[in-house]
């Protein structure tokens, strides 16, 4: 498949995605979704690829949903289109490798719910946050009403959904929606930085910790603590033993 929004580059073990429709501000559309799913498929899951970096390109990281896509729709219409998104933003959620948000500009509406999908948020100073929905009489559609919460609490989420505010980064990092704050002019050296340490790591370590803590977080607490502990036993047979051993030999393990 041909890409004609993603502009997918690989950076070593670092997969670079950069949106590419800034005559809309990026904004998401189903030819958005139909891409991202390949490519998480294709290429973020091609061996050697061990981090995958989504970022957007002119003054957005993506500005919302393609409303001139929306406007039209009707209620069935309208409720498929949400479950669209929502499926490509659990893939990017149940992608063994880590996802991260670089996030360069504005992030509203679909455009946080994307972010608030991948593992974890890096923005520039100049990026600013928000889910408008309301102020076009509508609610987001891609879990924002559920993520958002998740990741800030309850009351933050609702200030935040029912105002239509648009925030700062630095409310966001305030808030716990971003995890690192960067200039503008260095937010892809410090997001492929980042990756790069992740790449670093063991691979199946990483995977598994991606996937423990995601799965866990649902469960009760005894049996997300029973998961890490059968899952900790699984890696005390190959990768594991190795950075054992490398670290007891003061050498860099080999992956």
């Amino acid at each position: 498949m041909e890409y004609e929004i993603l502009q997918p580059q690989l950076d070593g073990a670092v997969l670079i995605v950069t949106i590419n429709r800034p005559e809309s501000l990026n904004a998401l559309n189903t030819k958005f979704f139909n891409e991202l799913d390949q490519l998480l498929a294709k290429e973020a899951s091609a061996p050697g690829v061990r981090a995958v970096i989504i970022t957007g390109i002119g003054k957005a990281f993506v500005a919302g949903a393609d409303i001139a896509e929306m406007v039209n729709k009707k209620p069935e219409e309208a409720s498929n289109f949400s479950r669209r998104g929502q499926k490509t933003f659990q893939t990017i959620v149940n992608h063994p490798i880590p996802v991260i948000a670089a996030i360069n500009g504005f992030a509203l509406g679909g455009g946080l719910e994307l972010a608030m999908a991948c593992d974890f948020r890096i923005a520039s100073t100049a990026a600013k946050f928000g889910q408008p929905e309301v102020n076009l009489g509508l609610i987001p559609g891609y879990a924002a009403t559920q993520r958002l919460s998740r990741l800030v609490g309850m009351g933050n989420a609702l200030y935040l959904l029912t105002t239509g505010e648009v925030i700062t980064a630095e409310d966001g990092f305030r808030l716990g929606l971003v995890q690192k704050l960067t200039e503008p002019e260095k937010l892809m050296e410090e997001a492929i930085r980042i990756a790069n340490v992740i790449a670093s790591k063991g691979p199946k370590a990483v995977k598994t910790v991606k996937a423990v803590t995601r799965n866990g977080y649902h469960m009760p607490f005894p049996l997300a603590c029973e998961l890490e502990a059968q899952t900790f036993g699984t890696l005390f047979e190959d990768e594991g033993i190795e950075g054992m051993k490398a670290f007891l030999e003061k050498r860099k393990p080999v992956w």
